[in-house]
């Protein structure tokens, strides 16, 4: 029995021993060895970035003609990269960062993701269109076109230093975009501003398309040949009738190809034209100046109509495509919207000119047409 007690006393010291000093290592561990845990911020970014990637929530629907919206613009698959370089801006309304990434470097200028939103919402608005998921690709492709477009005839535009252009057409110029789309100048810059698009960016477009005006005019004035003899025919021919006819046409020119692949490069624009129509064929692929506006050159006398394609639009069907012209510049396409027919009241004096402004225009888009092939296929451009 004694021994009992013994040991349990024994057993009973030793573990109060034990405990003491576990006690005493946690004491100093905690002293000498233990940091504080940094707490976490409980918000992870993914509940504050909105990505590009997704839908673009909140924008503004346009006002009068712009019945939807330029709502909800998505940037597809072909925009999105994973390992895309990021950069970061934050909305003043709802303090939510929005993730803006590099979508292409033209030479040294670089486009981003929101160019291409803010692109397509432009174009919507120029050309009085609402957004949908089926005509979203080819919006986005006509958006993407036509910023690389303006930024390699701004890098060669700097070249220049001497360009300048009459602030009245540029006045005249924003006032026509306007009344494409049925509405008055405050109007026109209220649909922008309604739409978060610092209207500056419009009438800086504007200035890029005078400017390059004004340089392919210096660098082919000297080239500038206008047949004296085909005016004087066409006023001799006016002059007889008693009624003047007008056109209310669009265009598409595509790239020249060559003669043995012609025939196949028609066949491909003719089945785009039946299966997407004239218009998006216009936006994506044409590369005349009117791409943007989905080919329309407006109502057209015939009086300014040169001689080689009179005869095409003449005999085109109101609603039908005309043949294929070949052009030294591409190939062009015609579709007759509508035909009207106007009293003939002519002060032939400024009917001369008008005809020789006309053919001068047609004789510098040749050259615009051609100088900004050249560009382009001079310069880097980097997709990420």
């Amino acid at each position: 029995m004694i021994n009992f007690k013994k040991i349990f006393f024994i057993s009973i010291t030793a573990s109060l021993t034990l405990l003491t000093l576990l006690a005493l290592v946690l004491f100093f561990y905690t002293i000498f060895f233990f940091e504080k845990p940094i707490v976490q911020k409980q918000t992870t970014e993914s509940e504050e970035v909105i990505n590009v990637e997704k839908p673009v929530e909140n924008v503004e629907e346009p006002i009068e003609k712009v019945k939807k919206p330029v709502e909800k613009i998505e940037t597809t698959k072909k925009i999105t990269k994973d390992n895309t370089k990021q950069v970061k801006s934050t909305t003043s309304k709802s303090k939510t960062a929005i993730k803006d990434a590099l979508y292409a470097s033209i030479g040294n200028k670089a486009i981003t993701k929101l160019d291409i939103v803010n692109e397509m919402k432009i174009i919507l608005i120029l050309t009085n269109q609402s957004f949908s998921e089926n005509t979203k690709d080819h919006i986005q492709a006509a958006a993407t076109q036509s910023i690389i477009k303006r930024i390699i005839k701004t890098i060669e535009i700097e070249k220049y230093k001497s360009l300048s252009f009459n602030p009245t057409d540029l006045q005249n110029e924003l006032e026509k975009w306007a009344q494409n789309i049925n509405m008055d100048l405050d109007t026109f810059k209220n649909t922008f501003v309604v739409n978060k698009i610092n209207f500056s960016d419009i009438s800086s477009r504007v200035k890029t398309e005078l400017l390059w005006n004004s340089l392919i005019f210096e660098l082919y004035k000297n080239r500038l040949i206008v047949n004296e003899d085909e005016i004087n025919d066409q006023l001799k021919t006016i002059q007889n009738k008693k009624e003047v006819k007008e056109y209310l046409i669009s265009e598409i020119i595509i790239k020249p190809t060559a003669e043995n692949k012609l025939e196949t490069a028609v066949k491909e624009i003719k089945n785009k034209i039946k299966t997407e129509g004239f218009e998006k064929v216009a936006m994506n692929q044409s590369i005349s100046e009117t791409a943007f506006k989905g080919g329309d050159l407006g109502w057209v006398n015939e009086n300014a109509i040169a001689k080689k394609f009179k005869s095409q639009i003449i005999n085109t069907a109101i609603g039908s495509i005309s043949q294929p012209i070949i052009l030294p510049q591409g190939i062009l396409f015609f579709k007759i919207r509508d035909k009207r027919k106007m009293k003939k009241n002519i002060n032939f004096d400024n009917l001369k000119k008008q005809l020789v402004n006309a053919e001068r225009t047609k004789i510098l888009n040749m050259y615009s047409l051609s100088h900004y092939d050249s560009l382009n296929r001079s310069i880097t451009i980097k997709y990420y």
